[in-house]
């Protein structure tokens, strides 16, 4: 079968945490500005249904497709990796895997750290990137739907997020335990992103802190958070250099494509904890090898969540039962979407089938009561057509099978059974 032909299959594809390393997943990884550019052309290119997801622990694409390739080629074009890398570290998942790939991400089984939920607002915002440039469909707002209430659920319902450990809170819990007097310290945070806003965040709730600068390159939006935070000062990134010469700890949470703290930027015989949050990494691999420096990234500080891992970890079994739950209702609703419509033109054949007997005995039959006939007519079509649904529903089915054989049998129309299909 040529790939023209081929009916379009759901896939995810990607890399993550599992298979590559920091350096890696840098690599691979895709800014806001080029996956637009790569949903406009699988749009362009006849793509139903596709989002991209890049964050610093994964990159995956789900979306329609003859073949893996299509959106590999994608990935691998809008990143700075290339196809022979890739295939070392990636992962492919089709159809039914793909869907429990996704709720696992949602809910955070697939979390470098069990049970992070920092991937569930990323997810959020990829999914809505992508609805808002057209390249989602039915499928995929019906399965994200359900993977959100899934992830609703298992967060409200299991301990799986007890004692909440994001790479934000693991870079605070690291300076509290490996930093003396860490109350005392000057601790200056670089970048305001996401990870840089809540690591600002998780620093005044869970230290008593009071020496905490913050400075990033857009100085409106650091002001912005300032104001709202005014235990924190802030400064502009001119002073970035300077401020470090009395910094004890350094969080680095910038979203730049390359090292942004170099070694020209440490003072000579400075002492300092720089917090590598960025992806890629932003502090240069030369100011690790700095007498008096320590450098810590983020593969590192998912070493230091063991103890809150070992509870959530005896959460598994509980959340996977409410992740079937959800998987069931997505495969339900597939099936119904794929043999509605041979049902509903089984039940238009039987109609048809009705109305001519009760035209026919209404001529041989005196005084034929046609409205009795077809109210209990009308119940044996009902019966039928709920027992045909059953019969679809039923696991060792072969559903496409069963709906070509009724269609013979009362020569309704030949249906399309090559529909996308995620189950």
């Amino acid at each position: 079968m040529s790939l023209e032909n081929m009916p379009a299959k759901l896939y995810n594809v990607g890399l993550s945490y599992k298979k590559a390393d920091v350096k890696v997943r840098g690599t691979f990884s895709i800014t806001k500005n080029n996956q637009i550019l790569l949903l406009k052309e699988a749009k362009e290119k006849g793509i139903d249904g596709i989002f991209v997801l890049s964050t610093c622990n994964r990159t995956e694409i789900t979306g329609f497709a003859k073949h893996p390739f299509e959106l590999i080629s994608l990935l691998v074009k809008y990143s700075n990796g290339n196809v022979e890398d890739f295939i070392n570290v990636s992962n492919v998942y089709k159809n039914k895997e793909a869907v429990k790939h996704l709720f696992r991400i949602g809910t955070g089984l697939d979390s470098q750290i069990l049970g992070d939920y920092e991937i569930v607002g990323q997810l959020k915002e990829s999914f809505k990137q992508a609805k808002e440039l057209g390249t989602t469909n039915a499928y995929l707002e019906r399965l994200m739907n359900l993977v959100l209430h899934a992830s609703k659920e298992v967060k409200n319902n299991t301990k799986l997020s007890s004692g909440t450990t994001s790479v934000a809170y693991a870079a605070v819990q690291y300076i509290i335990e490996n930093v003396p007097e860490y109350n005392t310290k000057n601790i200056l945070v670089y970048g305001l992103g996401e990870i840089g806003t809540n690591t600002c965040k998780n620093i005044l709730e869970y230290t008593s802190n009071k020496h905490i600068t913050l400075v990033n390159r857009t100085m409106e939006t650091a002001l912005a958070f300032g104001k709202q935070h005014p235990e924190i000062s802030v400064l502009p990134f001119s002073e970035l250099t300077s401020q470090l010469r009395t910094t004890d700890v350094l969080i680095v949470s910038t979203g730049a494509s390359s090292p942004t703290i170099t070694p020209a930027h440490i003072s000579e015989g400075k002492e300092m904890l720089i917090v590598d949050l960025s992806m890629p990494k932003n502090v240069d691999v030369a100011v690790k090898q700095l007498e008096g420096i320590t450098v810590v990234d983020v593969d590192e500080l998912s070493q230091i969540t063991d103890k809150t891992i070992e509870t959530r970890r005896n959460e598994i079994p509980a959340a996977e039962k409410i992740i079937d739950t959800y998987r069931a209702e997505f495969n339900d609703w597939i099936a119904y979407r794929k043999f509605i419509p041979a049902v509903n033109a089984l039940k238009e054949s039987l109609q048809h089938i009705q109305q001519d007997e009760i035209n026919f005995h209404s001529k041989k039959i005196k005084n034929f009561n046609v409205e009795h006939a077809e109210v209990v007519t009308s119940r044996l079509i009902q019966k039928i057509t709920t027992q045909f649904v059953k019969h679809l529903k039923e696991e060792d089915t072969a559903v496409d099978q069963s709906i070509n054989v009724i269609s013979k049998m009362f020569n309704f129309r030949e249906l399309n059974l090559n529909e996308n299909e995620s189950k």
